[in-house]
């Protein structure tokens, strides 16, 4: 009987072990074990377009190619005041990006061929899939902290330059 008792003791024990750490494994295998880090590759400047006067200079990461302008800037923990993410495409067009796997709110500033901002997705929601469209062609796109294009005081006809490394 003591016998009975232990081994069924052991089984129930084992089990939770083996429960508790199928958990942790479970834990362990998420999107937050994707670690991104900003990677300075240019500068850019907002400018006003009454007075071309600057408004404000940033770091930027680039995205020219298939993979970055898929992936943006998913998975990012944080995006300092003084960084950005400059999407630079070969053709002027209508555009619309989403949020998906995006953990921090984002300013989507759509800039055209002139580079002369044309129009806003302000504030776009974290993890949101909903499509936000610019609300003219655009060749550019810039992405900085949600919140940030009001406290700039941004506005349509505001301009953009840019150097890269």
């Amino acid at each position: 009987m003591r016998i009975q008792l232990f081994l069924k003791s052991v089984v129930i024990v084992s089990g939770l072990v083996f429960l508790s750490s199928c958990k942790e494994e479970k834990k362990t295998i998420t999107e937050d074990k994707v670690v991104v880090s900003f990677k300075k590759e240019g500068t850019l400047t907002l400018k006003k377009a009454d007075s071309n006067s600057i408004i404000k200079t940033i770091d930027i990461e680039i995205a020219d190619d298939e993979y970055t302008t898929q992936t943006g800037l998913m998975y990012r923990n944080q995006l300092k005041v003084n960084h950005g993410m400059l999407f630079i495409f070969p053709d002027t067009q209508m555009r619309s990006f989403y949020m998906k796997n995006t953990k921090i709110p984002l300013d989507i500033i759509y800039i055209d061929k002139n580079k002369t901002i044309v129009s806003f997705q302000k504030n776009a929601k974290p993890m949101d899939e909903i499509s936000l469209p610019s609300e003219a062609p655009a060749k550019y796109v810039l992405e900085i902290y949600g919140g940030l294009s009001d406290v700039w005081n941004l506005n349509v006809g505001d301009t953009i330059s840019f150097e890269t490394l």
